[in-house]
């Protein structure tokens, strides 16, 4: 007779056999969502605890100064990809699937010099307006400013290359690197100064930072120049810049859009308080934002099959698989929300003493990216289905509505303020990606209720 927990577990491991072993390509899915989760998993360990290192050897002020500073990097770098390293969801497959491998080798190499040459642009264009404001920027900082400013071409030529990666469903390539190997560097790096005497600031943070992202860069260039090796036929690139431009642009305003959203709490906090209480506030978003690791993964696996079945007119199957993406990217996220804010208390306390403060942060910030996840990659979606437009309208209402929430409730609650603005701008945008979802692709989008029909066209 079977116990209660083998009734319990078996079918957990029947399921887990049978994604492990599945061919389908809902299983293939499943096996990139698991081991995309895994990885992010283990880069959120080491990424977890360099930043608690980073505040314990610094303290609130620095590491208050290095999480404003890292903002820049994190936004400017993205958008340096001008929605390349999004759009290469849609083309490279496309050009994979219909054998037209001069657009394929162009699109490869012209989309990482396009990259290239945007961010040293963007970081030429920020020394210069650090230059220029030096007067009203405050001295502590200036200087890790420029620094952050070099870090720009490597993220973003690493960040192109992420998509790239996830074009060919490589999820290792594409997530070790930034998400495990930049920070074990970094942290590296950093410690290796400590110890050998150098001051424990912001500024050695940023120095460490940049000497992690171009190692980086390079190690997951040359990862990628030997997986792709001799399996390429021989033939000369063909680009097609103004195609590939036209498709991005709404793709770069809609990820910019979505990038602020993430930051712009942070920007408009520090016009309010000390670098301290940004870096309470940071910590707090760093440990609930463990969550969206599981939102992250399930993007990265099921992203590339959402262009495949529409590209080929099969709406029940891309249907289908939204449901399943959906499922992978809710449940995980809510069991994983309950068990960050349970042990929420001591995480920030790792940081140090005064981080706990930001505790009531993590349950305002938790309720949005529980909604979030409700609606699966409805981003991704939207991008690889040529829906980018109506997308970045979206994005740049929501971010309108945010700014003007941080500016109205910072001043008045300060951090819990900041943390309402965001979440109610995630939900407002969650709201209506599924009513775009609903309206334009005729999918439900939403974990509870539905179930998606096939199009007049298909039937």
């Amino acid at each position: 007779m079977a116990t209660a927990g083998q009734t319990l577990t078996l079918p957990i491991f029947g399921m887990l056999g049978k994604i492990l072993r599945g061919t389908s390509d809902s299983a293939r899915a499943q096996r990139g969502a698991a081991f995309a989760f895994a990885i992010r998993v283990a880069s959120a360990g080491i990424a977890f605890l360099s930043q608690i290192l980073l505040a314990r050897w610094m303290g609130a002020f620095e590491f208050g100064i290095f999480a404003y500073v890292w903002v820049f990097v994190i936004i400017l770098g993205s958008l340096s990809t001008i929605g390349l390293n999004t759009s290469v969801l849609r083309f490279l497959p496309e050009y994979k699937e219909k054998a037209q491998w001069r657009l394929f080798k162009g699109f490869l190499d012209g989309s990482r010099w396009i990259t290239l040459g945007i961010s040293t642009a963007v970081t030429v264009a920020g020394i210069a307006v650090t230059w220029a404001l030096h007067e009203v920027i405050p001295d502590y900082y200036l200087v890790p400013l420029v620094i952050a400013f070099f870090c720009l071409p490597g993220y973003a030529i690493t960040d192109m290359q992420d998509g790239i990666s996830r074009s060919q469903s490589w999820i290792d390539l594409a997530l070790i690197p930034p998400y495990m190997l930049r920070p074990f560097a970094m942290l590296m790096l950093f410690g290796a100064g400590v110890w050998a005497g150098y001051p424990a600031t912001a500024l050695s943070a940023l120095v460490a930072a940049l000497g992690a992202t171009y190692i980086t860069t390079c190690v997951q260039l040359m990862v990628m120049t030997r997986r792709f090796g001799g399996g390429l036929p021989e033939c000369t690139r063909e680009y097609r810049v103004p195609l590939w431009l036209k498709v991005s642009a709404p793709i770069m305003l809609m990820h910019g859009f979505f990038i602020l959203l993430q930051h712009v709490d942070i920007l408009v906090l520090n016009l309010y308080v000390s670098p301290s209480d940004v870096a309470i506030y940071y910590a707090a978003i760093k440990t609930t934002g463990l969550v969206a690791f599981v939102h992250f993964a399930v993007g990265a696996a099921f992203a590339p099959r959402f262009s495949e079945y529409f590209a080929a007119g099969r709406m029940s199957d891309l249907g289908a698989h939204l449901r399943e993406s959906i499922k992978w990217s809710f449940w995980p996220s809510l069991l994983a929300s309950a068990g960050i804010l349970a042990v929420g208390y001591p995480l920030l306390w790792l940081f140090g003493p005064e981080f706990t403060a930001g505790y009531p942060v993590m349950f305002v910030l938790a309720c949005g990216l529980v909604v979030r996840a409700a609606l699966g990659p409805a981003e991704p979606l939207l991008s690889v289905l040529g829906q980018q437009k109506i997308c970045a309208l979206v994005m740049f209402f929501t971010l309108i509505i945010n700014v003007a929430m941080n500016f109205a409730l910072i001043p008045v609650f300060g951090l819990l303020g900041a943390a309402a603005a965001t979440t109610f701008s995630i939900m407002l945008e969650s709201v209506l990606l599924f009513w775009i979802i609903k309206w334009r692709l005729g999918l439900h989008a939403f974990v509870f209720g539905g179930k998606t029909h096939p199009t007049a066209e298909e039937a």
